[in-house]
């Protein structure tokens, strides 16, 4: 069926068109689709609509980023002030035999770019005749994508129960240090529904000692997990925030007594495994996909034992039950009381009822404005209130916030201060992240720091520069 090319003649937010065409700079065109994605914003803009151009880079076509609806709205709405973004790219192949492996080309072939990007600026044109041309000049400008990925090969595609399609990937990224030759290798895990966001990533190493050159994403090399560090750019302010509470952590564990945690959203197991084997916490995870843990066991070294357990559940539900179950300190019946009710806690009998440290890491379901932390069902009154009464009395939440608005964040904010006796931030620097923290009694150190076990610890495991950036709001 003809495209009827006059539907592009108004910005209809969150409209998504895709169609194939020949190729039109290849002497056999018809042996060679273009695939075009033509996405306008969901946004409505007050200033004049604007087109730009984006092309699918070289063999990344098959990366969720570029191939899915999700990826490519992500895409436009990482681009401020455009109305309508097009992509082009090369048709991705179907079935078994697609690629699983990317390579970055090693350097831009400037010649090429120029060749097609006038080949295709007809069919530009024609995609936005309206708004294409500012004072009779073509305005159409070519947004290029970046990201720090060399190459990557993806291990294992899955579905879950509640994320739907994920994947697992081995990437080696670009070095952000000062030494150019040093290679960095990660370990990542992407959900198909926001493909633009990493879930999971943790550093991994070669299982035998190999020369650097010899090194290769997906040939022949295999990697283990190395769970004594955290490289997701948010997740080393998270555990910062447990400076507020050294001295209170510090002295149960001269004690006797493990810190207790709960770790609600768990994915790759980053955090619950660092803060069982690094900080020596006794801590619960709670995830809702049961998928999602076998991945997390399998690829990203997560290890049940004596002191670290996962339950497989809502998590807000859990929370909930579990503070009702404070209430009545009856904590062997959770798991009982949790099937009963209809929520999945398998392995969540026998828990205590109170933690020192609750660290939400969940992300909202709905793509539609762009990657949200937390979702909204998790900011109601009734929920932080649950979480309070996890809380022991110098307990703290820990909450990673990547806010939609101004507004949202103001609101979080609010909520804390209703419900928590003192707040403070950190932000994480990305311009995306904040680490929100809530406290249940006002902050008071009794250890003096050179006497302070768990924050020589701390300091020994993380940047000092987020224990020393956290400010009371």
């Amino acid at each position: 069926m003809a495209l009827d090319i006059s539907i592009f003649d108004t910005i209809a937010p969150s409209r998504f068109t895709t169609f194939t065409i020949p190729h039109p700079s290849i002497s056999q065109p018809h042996r060679h689709l273009l695939r075009v994605a033509v996405l306008d914003s969901p946004v409505q803009l007050t200033d004049s609509a604007r087109v730009a151009l984006m092309f699918v880079p070289k063999t990344r076509e098959h990366d969720w980023v570029f191939c899915t609806e999700s990826g490519q709205l992500q895409l436009l709405l990482t681009c401020p002030q455009i109305s309508r973004l097009i992509l082009i790219g090369d048709q991705p192949t179907e079935g078994p035999d697609s690629p699983i492996m990317y390579h970055r080309p090693d350097q831009n072939d400037d010649v090429s770019d120029i060749i097609q990007e006038e080949s295709v600026r007809p069919l530009v044109i024609a995609l936005s005749r309206k708004f294409c041309v500012k004072n009779g000049i073509y305005d159409v400008p070519i947004v290029s994508y970046e990201d720090n990925v060399i190459s990557s090969v993806v291990l294992e595609k899955c579905v879950g129960d509640f994320v739907g399609e994920m994947l697992v990937e081995d990437v080696e990224i670009e070095s952000d240090g000062s030494d150019c030759n040093k290679r960095e290798f990660r370990r990542r895990l992407r959900f198909k529904r926001m493909p633009n966001l990493i879930q999971t990533e943790i550093k991994i190493v070669p299982e035998t000692c190999l020369s650097s050159d010899s090194m290769r994403i997906g040939e022949h090399v295999k990697f283990r997990p190395d769970t004594a560090v955290l490289v997701h750019v948010y997740l080393m302010p998270m555990v910062a925030s447990c400076s507020l509470i050294g001295s209170y952590l510090s002295e149960r564990i001269q004690l006797g007594f493990r810190p207790k945690a709960l770790c609600v959203g768990v994915g790759g197991g980053a955090l619950v495994s660092f803060l069982g084997t690094q900080l020596g916490f006794e801590v619960v995870g709670v995830e809702m996909d049961e998928q999602v843990l076998r991945v997390s066991r399998r690829y990203f070294g997560l290890e049940d034992g004596e002191f670290i357990r996962v339950c497989v559940g809502d998590a807000i539900e859990f929370i909930e039950k579990l503070a009702c179950l404070a209430n009545v300190q009856n904590s062997d019946s959770l798991g009982i009381r949790g099937m009963q009710d209809g929520c999945y806690l398998n392995n969540g009998d026998g828990l205590d009822t109170k933690f020192d440290v609750v660290m939400v890491d969940l992300d909202s379901d709905d793509v539609r404005n762009g990657v949200t932390a937390p979702p909204l069902e998790f900011i109601r009154k009734n929920v932080l209130l649950a979480a309070r009464r996890v809380l022991s009395d110098s307990g703290i939440l820990v909450i990673n916030v990547i806010p939609p608005s101004r507004s949202f964040y103001e609101m979080l904010i609010h909520e804390f201060r209703e419900i928590f006796h003192e707040s403070y931030e950190i932000d994480v620097g990305n311009g995306e992240n904040f680490v929100l923290i809530a406290t249940v009694l006002p902050i008071v150190s009794s250890v003096s720091d050179c006497d302070n076990t768990f924050l020589k610890k701390l300091r020994l495991a993380i940047s000092g520069a987020y224990l020393d950036s956290m400010r009371k709001i």
